[in-house]
């Protein structure tokens, strides 16, 4: 029996060091971190922030601010324009009207993705030009079935202020014409 007591202590001994020293292992590209530190000061804690603005993307006229850069012979027969991609530097407003005041830009493209349906993957980066997000941005990457009434795509990253960000955006199309389309994002964010 002793020496039954004693295996299991050699082997848990054995166990608990072969632990230790792989969850000290280091690599020249990675250290773990603890994400949950309670010294660390409240300004550097994860918050949840909401953020609502109006996005303008003009495709013809003057100022245009969306440019069609690709589109396959098959896209012009295509219901959906299928295969049709766009480049944009939208302007993002504090209100629906074009003439309110710009609180950043929406930079990125987006490009039809479906054929039964108007469904655009949009790659799009969300650059805030004043006040605390100065400088910072959100990154938004998902589907945006474009005739539903609400919809929501992934906020996958950001910078600045943004860093670490995570979230979604909950999407409503304001007005829509030939020319242009206003939307109004409504984006919850958690950040750092």
């Amino acid at each position: 029996m002793a020496l039954y007591s004693r295996a299991v202590v050699f082997m848990s001994f054995i166990s608990s060091l072969m632990f230790i020293l792989a969850a000290s292992e280091t690599h020249p590209f990675s250290r773990s971190l603890s994400a949950h530190k309670p010294w660390v000061p409240a300004k550097h804690r994860e918050k949840l922030t909401h953020l609502h603005f109006y996005f303008h993307d003009i495709i013809s006229g003057r100022n245009t601010t969306a440019v069609r850069v690709a589109g396959a012979p098959a896209s012009a027969k295509s219901p959906t324009a299928f295969g049709t991609v766009f480049v944009t530097d939208d302007p993002l407003t504090l209100g629906p009207d074009l003439g309110s005041r710009l609180v950043g830009r929406a930079q990125g493209m987006y490009g039809s993705a479906s054929l039964a349906e108007l469904g655009l993957v949009m790659v799009m980066n969300f650059v805030f030009l004043e006040g605390k997000y100065k400088d910072s941005s959100l990154s938004l990457l998902g589907r945006n079935n474009v005739l539903s009434e609400v919809r929501e795509m992934p906020i996958v990253g950001g910078s600045g202020m943004f860093r670490f960000a995570r979230g979604y955006a909950q999407v409503r199309t304001h007005m829509i014409t030939a020319e242009q389309a206003t939307v109004e994002y409504n984006v919850f964010v958690y950040h750092y």
